[in-house]
């Protein structure tokens, strides 16, 4: 039984390079944690535990269906309240909503019904709330940054005279799609797409 694979199959959503790329992306339905706090915070860590102690429940419970996939890469946006700019505050102060993108037949029901199981199985922090959530980013500029996340800027820049040069408008947060696994991945070679909303 092969496996839907949405990098292989979603190549536009996945495509960046060295230079600024538009795209033009459908909707896509996610799960969802969002909290605010520094990345090294427990309640972060907890809620991307909780964001895979669902994931891979969901998944298979499609699989058993005949439905397998590979859980695709977590994602990040990131926003601050306030006219400081996100660089200026204090990490403590950061917003951001943790994603995993899911193939079309996850419905939401059955999200809801795996949930129940996840949280009666310890599956899910306490304090911790998942939701399915429907996102339509639409017309988007997206780099593809090697290095650690704190030396982004370079790459941020980039995309930002880009949307300046081509007399557009970011329109919504700065998103993060996570194609290496830092735990596993030597900082200087991590891989992340940089991508902003645009109109």
């Amino acid at each position: 039984m092969s496996k839907l694979d949405l990098r292989k199959t979603e190549k536009e959503y996945y495509k960046a390079g060295s230079k600024p790329t538009e795209v033009e992306l459908r909707p896509y339905n996610y799960l969802i944690v969002e909290g605010v706090g520094a990345p090294e915070d427990a309640h972060f860590h907890n809620a991307i535990n909780s964001l895979y102690g669902i994931a891979y429940p969901l998944k298979f419970y499609y699989k058993e269906k005949g439905n397998d996939y590979v859980v695709p890469k977590m994602e990040g946006q990131w926003w601050v309240e306030g006219e400081v700019p996100f660089e200026e505050q204090e990490r403590s102060a950061w917003h951001w909503k943790l994603m995993i993108p899911q193939p079309d037949f996850v419905s939401e029901d059955d999200f809801l019904s795996v949930l129940a199981s996840a949280k009666e199985n310890g599956k899910i922090n306490e304090g911790i709330e998942v939701k399915f959530e429907s996102i339509h980013e639409g017309r988007a500029v997206q780099i593809l940054h090697l290095g650690s996340y704190d030396n982004e800027k370079e790459n941020i820049d980039k995309i930002l005279a880009y949307i300046e040069e081509n007399e557009l408008q970011v329109n919504g947060y700065h998103h993060e799609i996570y194609i290496s696994d830092p735990t596993k991945t030597p900082v200087e070679k991590l891989k992340t797409i940089l991508r902003y909303p645009v109109k």
